[in-house]
């Protein structure tokens, strides 16, 4: 292993340990984000209850997904993102909450364009593959490509450069730094940037698993809160992909033996999909 990298690992590992040194000198602000997240979780269970049809589940309107996906990510995303706004919100030095607030809100403004892209790209998938898509068709093979991408995205430079923004917020914080509230809306903006092309991949490999699961959505949230957080950011990423690609494999070969998979066509689906209508 090379010095360049060993030293950029300890850095990494300094501005993580900056970061939640942060998080406990706002311990209140910490709390908030943590509420937020926690009724984030509790409205999509009550919004999503007994809707999880498995891959290919219908998402409705898009009224309807995009506010569902907007608290889906605040659900998911801002117990890994409360470091780094505690770390901004002392960086600014000032005793209000507002400042923070829009960084995170400026965060969330991302995912839920993101969120516009995936129920653009998913309805155009409808449209033009239709049955070729079903699970017992093309779909089962079609789920588990999405996933072995998923895992094959973990181990790009891409996916370095882009983790290496969300675990080393001084270095993020400093080098796109704007004042005022405009730039912490800005400011927030640019780090959901770096956070989609982290995880993009990954919120792809939830849709291909089921994406109203409460399971697989706790799944994906713990991946990554995992790569963000804990000190060996590089062998959790190789540890994500190999579980990609395992559940890639089983999704073809046994679907029905994954634990918490929802497979078209069973008793579980068809219930959801009742459920639905």
């Amino acid at each position: 292993m090379s010095r360049s990298v060993v030293s950029s690992g300890h850095a990494g590992r300094s501005e993580l340990a900056e970061a939640f040194s942060a998080a406990r000198a706002r311990l209140a602000l910490v709390a908030i984000l943590l509420a937020l997240a926690a009724l984030a979780w509790w409205l999509t269970a009550v919004r999503m209850a007994g809707m999880d049809a498995g891959p290919g589940t219908d998402i409705g309107a898009l009224g309807w997904f995009l506010g569902v996906w907007v608290v889906m990510m605040a659900a998911m995303m801002f117990p890994s993102l409360a470091p780094t706004v505690a770390l901004y919100a002392r960086m600014t030095r000032r005793r209000g909450l507002d400042h923070a607030l829009l960084f995170a809100g400026g965060y969330l403004l991302v995912w839920g364009g993101a969120g516009l892209g995936a129920y653009g790209l998913f309805r155009i998938g409808r449209d033009v593959f239709g049955g070729d898509l079903a699970w017992h068709a093309g779909g089962r093979w079609f789920a588990a490509g999405v996933l072995a991408l998923a895992a094959l995205y973990e181990v790009t430079p891409l996916k370095d450069v882009c983790l290496a923004k969300c675990r080393s917020p001084i270095g993020f914080l400093l080098g796109s730094w704007r004042d005022g509230r405009l730039g912490a809306l800005e400011m927030g903006s640019r780090h959901g940037g770096w956070c989609l092309g982290c995880c993009w991949a990954l919120m792809a490999a939830l849709f291909a698993l089921g994406v109203m699961s409460l399971t697989w959505m706790a799944f994906i949230a713990a991946l990554i809160a995992l790569e963000k957080t804990v000190p060996w950011g590089r062998a959790v990423t190789w540890g994500t992909a190999a579980v990609l690609l395992a559940l890639a494999l089983a999704v073809v070969v046994a679907p029905h033996d994954v634990p918490g998979l929802v497979v078209p066509g069973s008793h579980s689906a068809m219930h959801a999909m009742t459920a639905m209508h």
